[in-house]
């Protein structure tokens, strides 16, 4: 996509995919009556930005300018159930989310790709990989990544226990409001002594998460508890920046990003000190300049 190409379109392409029209935002069909809300901003190298659960592509705000401004093509869109896009009953593992994401790069002949993975999006980045091979892709991020596993296992004994993710799913499915609540201050580590953002913005976080299907909420939980990506890990072959808070209270560094490191062959690890899970808000100006030193690098 360039300057010249500005004009609305409808199109279906040789992969049978409909690009609903040719702007800014806008709705492609990745699967039979599945449709992605998608944003296309600038002109440049192009980079993905994939959210995590159970925000939409809107959490990117405080990323999108910088990397335009930078000179890049960003791409952010609400995975399938969240946001704007539609909402099905099926399709919440990973090899279909990671097909949706497929969709997108493939439709808008995306080349030279960076993918960008924030917590939940971060397995998304590396089923990529072990799906695709990464085609197209040439620098992947992780920033608050659940890989590589999460569940406790007898050969995973850091990880979480059946019995706190049972836990999680019915606290969602009892008052997912009031579980979207309390998860959004443990999410940016809000307490009596530390407010990192106004109660007005963790309001607006809270009704982002609000607008998810609670079906998809409930589905992608459990995905993201339970997908075992250690034998995936090996196959990112591209340079992979990976960042992580080291007080992050939802994804815990210690069973992510530390083990994360010592699996992609070619990564830089930033470890930022007392981040909380929500750090693209938090840590914003550290994390845009990082990115943007990698993106340029």
């Amino acid at each position: 996509m360039n300057e010249n190409q500005v004009e609305n379109y409808s199109k279906v392409n040789e992969e049978n995919y409909l690009i609903l029209e040719n702007s800014t935002d806008k709705f492609i069909e990745t699967a039979p009556n599945v449709r992605l809300y998608v944003k296309d901003y600038g002109y440049g190298k192009p980079v993905i930005l994939i959210h995590g659960w159970p925000l939409s592509n809107e959490m990117w705000e405080y990323q999108v300018e910088e990397l335009v401004n930078s000179g890049f093509r960003v791409i952010t869109y609400d995975r399938r159930g969240f946001g704007k896009s539609s909402q099905p009953w099926n399709g919440y593992n990973y090899d279909t989310l990671t097909d949706d994401l497929k969709a997108i790069i493939v439709q808008f002949e995306l080349t030279d790709i960076t993918l960008v993975g924030f917590s939940m999006g971060g397995g998304e980045v590396v089923r990529y990989f072990s799906r695709y091979g990464g085609k197209n892709v040439s620098k992947a991020v992780l920033i608050s990544s659940i890989t590589p596993f999460r569940l406790r296992t007898e050969n995973n004994p850091d990880g979480i226990t059946p019995e706190k993710n049972e836990e999680t799913a019915n606290a969602i499915k009892n008052d997912r409001i009031g579980f979207l609540n309390d998860f959004g201050k443990s999410f940016f580590s809000v307490s009596l002594i530390n407010n990192p953002l106004s109660s007005s913005l963790l309001d607006y976080f809270k009704m982002l998460c609000s607008f998810a299907s609670p079906h998809a909420t409930l589905e992608c939980a459990k995905a993201f508890s339970t997908t075992d990506f250690r034998n995936e890990m090996a196959t990112v072959n591209v340079p992979t920046l990976i960042i992580h808070g080291d007080e992050d209270s939802i994804v815990a560094i210690e069973v992510s990003s530390e083990k994360s490191t010592n699996m992609i062959p070619d990564n830089t690890f930033l470890v930022y000190e007392e981040a909380p899970h929500g750090l693209f808000y938090t840590e914003r100006e550290r994390l845009n300049k990082d990115l943007i030193a990698f993106l340029n690098s």
